[in-house]
């Protein structure tokens, strides 16, 4: 049975996701996109018994108000959004049932930066290269490849659920009201780039996250790199800056320096380009990214390829029904 949820105020950047998003489809421009912070999107989508690609709704500062037209059961992990359902306190990480003209109002994050709505069923929209996930820039996936807008109505594969279930405390991310971030990164793929003095100098240092970041770069504030010897001595195919190279594929949560500016590439970020990428931020840590907000300060923990994948492994072993209680 479908329902609808129309949307009295659409938020700031409220957009269809599912997960794992786009993939395959890099080399001709469309990025992964997808929840940011996959790990509450997941629990989200479980706590009322979706299929794990079923779509949501990814809610970025402060969150959108919505009118239910049928009973439904719904769940709202990540950010906490003081969100509230015809007035009343809306409990985070637990599925709830919605009657028929119930009203979901959410305000501004308070703790964390982005909160995830999982509606039993799925939101309904059409698949556009594989994927429900928005790409805002390129206008591509659900509601015509943009955020909510005011007014609109969003279609619901009407599901069961079952109301009253909780994510286990332990099972959910650590999202803090403070300002200080420890995020790991892996060394590469042009750490040989970098003088090993300006490597340490990264990983020593503080951070902060400019207000100029969205879903395609946090732009990052801090002290100036020190360039290895091969940056300033390659051949002029390579650009004029140490930061400069000729052009090649950037990974999922590259670290893209360009001049001496940071920016970590992360779900909807190209593909390509010619800067160089010294450190890789992994996925397992995509949750602090996307939990974290302007100013906050990021330190950087040097980690292994073998520990990220270790990390991601952590986190998909929480993403299963057995953390529900």
């Amino acid at each position: 049975m479908a329902l609808n949820i129309d949307v009295i105020k659409a938020g700031l950047e409220t957009s269809v996701q599912d997960f794992p998003g786009r993939y395959g489809f890099w080399e001709q421009g469309f990025p992964p996109s997808g929840p940011f912070d996959m790990w509450s999107f997941r629990l989200a989508n479980i706590l009322v018994g979706n299929a794990p690609e079923a779509a949501g709704l990814e809610c970025q500062f402060m969150g959108p108000t919505l009118k239910f037209s049928d009973d439904c059961v719904i769940a709202f992990t990540g950010a906490e959004m003081n969100a509230t359902l015809d007035g009343e306190t809306f409990p985070m990480w637990e599925s709830v049932a919605v009657a028929a003209g119930q009203t979901l109002a959410c305000g501004f994050a308070s703790v964390g930066a982005r909160a995830y709505l999982a509606v039993s069923g799925g939101i309904e929209v059409p698949q556009v290269l594989g994927a429900r996930a928005t790409f805002h820039m390129a206008g591509v996936g659900g509601l015509e490849g943009h955020a909510l807008k005011d007014g609109q109505s969003i279609a619901v594969n009407g599901g069961a659920g079952v109301p009253g279930r909780k994510v286990k405390q332990d099972c959910r991310p650590k999202i803090a009201n403070g300002k200080q971030w420890q995020i790991e990164v892996v060394q590469g793929p042009n750490d040989d780039w970098i003088a090993e003095e300006g490597i340490e100098r990264f990983l020593e240092s503080e951070w902060k996250l400019q207000a100029r970041s969205n879903r395609t770069g946090y732009r990052l504030e801090g002290p100036e790199w020190i360039f290895a010897d091969k940056a300033s001595s390659k051949g002029p195919e390579h650009g004029e800056h140490p930061s400069n190279i000729l052009d090649h594929g950037y990974p999922v949560g590259s670290i893209n320096l360009c001049g001496q500016t940071p920016i970590i590439l992360v779900n909807d970020a190209p593909s390509a380009g010619g800067f160089i990428n010294p450190f890789t931020v992994p996925s397992a840590a995509f949750w602090k990214l996307a939990q974290s907000k302007p100013n906050d300060i990021y330190r950087f923990n040097r980690v292994s390829v073998e520990e990220a994948q270790e990390m991601r492994r952590g986190i998909d072993g929480l993403c299963v029904e057995d953390s529900i209680e």
